[in-house]
């Protein structure tokens, strides 16, 4: 036999080993056991682990409308339990459709279980982000995050630019008889964060470039993770670069302004510059997380409410008449207030009703930082641990009749933390959530009171896992008469 013969046969035996263990490195852990105490051995939840490599990723990450678990999620539960293992990501995973499991992985962050998303997703937001950030930097962010964020909601400016937007944009829907509502909430969503972050407004140049980056930033954030020129995600890392240019720009200007003797601004931006335990990079970085999400999560709340509402007569006729009322005790042109907010009880209910039944996160990463025991199985240190919080929110043995929009079923707060948990929980909850809901209810606050709309026939958010509308949500209006 020549060289070339044993060379073949070499190379083909690397093959054959490499594949070999990648096959044994896929399936190794569905033999896993764990002895406790010596005495009781525990196991890991029912399974499978689908192929090498993908395992069942693709079938998790399906498409499905988003006020539904979705095949994936239903065949499992039936076949395994609310618990279950699986291998997604690249990584072996517990999956939790479980209310208390779900309640306890957000409550013991950075304890037993620590935020763990997929590498490409750092690749796109940055180390620093507040949205990857673990231990004591999550931490120190968080801190900072909540300062600022209660910094805005005391200044009376930040709801009279949030009612001026929404009036702007009712306003361009004269003579309209229908608008694709997506579109619009993003309008909307948009020119209020740029405004309270980086005090640009919608005309500016600036906003426009911003804007054009920060969309395909979005679609990178989803796409498939390869660096290759012209791919979505390569499109993402570029933009987010660009977008960190522009904001360190602004920035710089805002500095130059200062030092040129022009007053101080009382914004989000002018804050974070005061903030001396942050860099350079994580003030960009925070700036980047806001637009983020006062953009995206925002905006499809206010899509969701609406196409729900759109369905709901009795929802909309309640809504109307909640803002009727306290727009009897307001003169022509005035603008709402605070105490005005706290008085839309029903709006609330609205709000929170679309947060469960459409579901804008469907699950969080984590990953268990040591070995967890629950319940009679155990959850292997390192494994990915997935609690998939539209599961609780749909589940028919939490929610009575889960698969109906019915606002009505939160004039009980029992057990609200548990049941919904739409901005994630613990720790890691979403910091800005009460000024979305602040947002979306000022919106409606106009809408209901100067229109009625139909929802365009075949709508429907669908979960790709992020959810969108896949015809924009065209919605047809109707002009109320009084």
């Amino acid at each position: 036999m020549g060289e070339e013969g044993s060379l073949l046969i070499i190379v083909t035996t690397l093959v054959i080993g490499f594949v070999i263990g990648i096959i044994l490195n896929h399936f190794w852990p569905l033999f896993f056991k764990i002895n406790n105490n010596g005495s009781t051995t525990l196991v890991i939840p029912k399974g499978t682990f689908g192929w090498p490599l993908l395992g069942e990723t693709l079938s998790f990450l399906k498409p499905h409308p988003s006020n539904s678990i979705g095949a994936f999620l239903q065949q499992h539960c039936s076949r395994y339990g609310k618990v279950f293992k699986s291998h997604l990501f690249f990584s072996p995973t517990v999956v939790s459709c479980d209310q208390d499991l779900n309640y306890f992985i957000l409550q013991n962050e950075d304890k037993l279980f620590q935020c763990s998303y997929p590498k490409p997703i750092h690749g796109i937001l940055g180390k620093v982000s507040l949205l990857v950030a673990v231990g004591d930097t999550h931490k120190r962010l968080r801190n900072v995050s909540l300062s600022l964020i209660s910094t805005i909601k005391s200044n009376p400016e930040f709801i009279n630019d949030v009612e001026r937007s929404a009036l702007q944009i009712l306003q361009s829907w004269k003579d309209k008889e229908q608008v694709i509502f997506w579109e619009e909430s993003r309008k909307f969503s948009f020119n209020v964060i740029v405004k309270q972050v980086l005090g640009l407004t919608p005309d500016d140049p600036r906003s426009a470039t911003i804007l054009q980056d920060f969309l395909a930033f979005m679609r990178g954030l989803i796409s498939l993770p390869l660096y290759i020129p012209g791919t979505p995600y390569a499109r993402a890392v570029q933009a987010r670069s660009r977008i960190s240019s522009n904001i360190k720009a602004i920035i710089e200007d805002r500095r130059r302004k200062h030092a040129g003797g022009d007053s101080k601004r009382n914004d989000f931006l002018e804050i974070l510059l005061c903030v001396d335990t942050l860099s350079e990079d994580e003030k960009v970085s925070f700036v980047l997380d806001s637009l983020l999400g006062g953009y995206e999560t925002t905006s499809l709340l206010m899509a969701m409410v609406v196409f729900f509402v759109g369905q709901s007569q009795k929802a909309l006729d309640q809504l109307k008449q909640e803002h009727d009322n306290i727009r009897s005790t307001k003169e022509k042109e005035e603008l709402l207030n605070w105490e005005d907010y706290k008085k839309m009880d029903f709006t609330q209910k609205v709000i929170n009703e679309a947060l469960r039944y459409g579901n804008v996160v469907k699950f969080v990463h984590r990953k268990a930082l040591k070995d967890v025991n629950f319940r009679d199985y155990v959850i292997p240190a390192g494994w990915k641990v997935l609690p998939v919080f539209s599961a609780v929110h749909l589940d028919p043995s939490v929610h009575a009749n889960a698969l109906q929009f019915n606002p009505w079923r939160w004039e009980s707060d029992e057990q609200i933390c548990k049941k919904l948990t739409p901005f994630g929980g613990g720790s890691r909850c979403c910091p800005g959530f009460e000024l979305a809901k602040v947002e979306v209810a000022f919106f409606l606050h106009h809408l209901v009171q100067k229109y009625r709309w139909d929802v365009e026939e075949g709508e429907q958010p669908i979960a790709y896992p992020y959810v969108e509308f896949k015809n924009g949500l065209t919605i047809r209006l109707h002009q109320n008469s009084t």
